[in-house]
This record gives C-alpha cells, structure tokens and sequence, in this order.
C-alpha cells in the first residue's frame, strides 16, 4: 500500500504512503506525485531525493537528508519537517507552496522563484538567498543573514530574530511585523516597512528609497549615508547619531537621542537630546514640532 497511481484528467498521478526512503535521488526526476507520511532518512544517507522534479505534493513528511528539492517546479509542501539535518532544502525551483511547515536546516531558500510560505516556523542561516517574489503570512524565523539580495518580499505578520537581515534586498514590503534584526536592510532599493517594530543596531545604511510607515525603531546610529529616506509617523527610541549622511523626509513622533550631520532633507520631531557635527553647507531642516 505504498504506492499507487491515481488517473486525473487522462494523466497518472503518483501516490506514495507510508515510506522511508534514504537512497541517492530516490524520486529524482519525478512528475505529478504525492508524498504522504513519508520519512526521507536512513542508512544509505542518500542526497537530491526529489531533484528535477515537476508537480510534487509533500504532506506530513520529514526531510531529515540534505538537497532535497533542487531544480524542481511546482512544489506543495504542508504540514511537514525540515530537519536541522536537511541542509540546503530548496535551491534553484520555481512556483513553491509551504504551510504549517517547519524548516530547521542552514540554507534553506536559494534561487528560488514564487515562493508562499504561510503559518510556518523557519530556523535557518542564509535563508531565501537570491530569490524572487517571496511572500511570507503568520511566519517566525530565526536565523543570520537572511534574504540577501533578494527581490519582491511582501512579509504580512512576520517575526524574525537574527543579525544581518534584508541586506541588498529590492521591491519589498513588510507589514505588521516584528523585526530584531541587527545591520538589516542595507544597501536596500524600494523597501516599505508598515506598522511594524524594527529593533536593532546600524539600520538601513546606504539604503535607496527606504520608507517607514508608522514603525517603532531601536537601536543606535540608525539610517546613515541613505538616499530618498523617509518616515511618516515614526516613534524612535534609544536611537543616537541617527541619519549621519542621509538624504531624509522624517516625521517622528518621539524625543531622538542624537542626530548626527544629515546631507539634506526635513526632519520633524519633538525634541533631540544633541545634533552633532551639522555641516554649515548642510541643506536638512531640523524642526521641532
């Protein structure tokens, strides 16, 4: 009763129940299948089960070897575990699905296209590498350099702790979501941040067309050497040496510890406890409102 094959619309389908499987591409190349209650694990210590593959249903499986799902297009994955053992999980595939799931292994995103991911867990160093178009609702993550230099995030109720975050990233939008995240989003291009708390050190530096939208921000020396920066409605708190070098359009709605020679803009704000080293020629207006 492991397997059996289902004929939908003239095609047959793959079922495979029940199963462990440990060899060297064990459904390499495989097309419209569904995994149920599959274990991929064991002596063999197999790699690449699931490579160049196109249509693959995985529902309450654990992926405990590494490579798993490179080169494949079309891929569901619910209710599913991606052990801290299953490094690298999906690289290089395109049009992927994953709910209630839970990916634990370093790498797991790289080069992919059209990714959802949706009330899932994820512990992963250099997750989402490279990709494009992510989307990501009622997810937690954990993990250092995550989506390096990838484009078109939309994160709704996203929470993340980690260093080095969002770095390079382009053509994204965060919304009600909650980032501890030290030296993220630099060097980012068209980024959006909404109702959201942003904590950590060194935000944004050298960003380009970076906008916070009623956010709360921590951590020192934020926003430096950025270009089209922009804050509407913003608290800030334990923020020093803020905007050093920036291009800025900020209303902020709390007392700012220290700003630090901003290149040219407006900033708003109630009250600062020092403005350090403003440059004669500088062309920001500090104003306090």
């Amino acid at each position: 009763n492991m397997l059996k094959w289902k004929k939908t619309n003239g095609c047959y389908h793959m079922i495979i129940k029940n199963k462990t499987m440990d060899e060297e591409r064990a459904l390499y190349g495989a097309s419209d299948i569904t995994i149920k209650n599959c274990i991929f694990d064991g002596p063999a210590d197999g790699e690449s089960a699931l490579k160049e593959c196109n249509g693959v249903i995985a529902e309450d499986c654990s992926f405990r070897l590494r490579y798993p799902l490179w080169h494949d297009k079309g891929v569901k994955i619910t209710s599913s575990v991606m052990e801290d053992t299953c490094r690298a999980a999906l690289w290089y595939s395109s049009d992927i699905e994953i709910a209630n799931a839970k990916l634990h292994g370093i790498k797991a995103v790289r080069e992919c296209e059209n990714v959802t991911i949706t009330d899932s867990d994820i512990i992963s160093a250099e997750f989402g590498w490279f990709s494009k178009n992510v989307t990501m609702k009622d997810t937690t993550a954990k993990g250092e350099y995550m989506f390096l230099r990838t484009s078109g995030i939309n994160a709704v109720n996203f929470s993340m702790k980690g260093k080095y975050s969002f770095q390079y990233i382009a053509d994204s939008v965060f919304e009600n979501c909650t980032l501890d995240t030290k030296d993220a989003f630099w060097h980012a291009k068209n980024v959006t941040v909404k109702n959201s708390v942003v904590k950590g050190e060194y935000l944004g530096w050298y960003a380009e067309d970076l906008t916070f939208e009623n956010c709360i921000i921590y951590g020192t020396q934020p926003l430096c050497y950025c270009k089209g920066l922009k804050l509407v409605n913003c608290e800030m708190h334990e923020c020093d040496l803020a905007f050093e070098k920036s291009d800025v359009e900020a209303e902020i709605t709390t007392p700012v510890v220290s700003v630090k020679n901003p290149a040219s803009g407006r900033i708003v704000l109630p009250a600062v406890g020092e403005i350090i080293d403003l440059d004669r020629d500088s062309k920001c207006e500090i104003i306090f409102e």
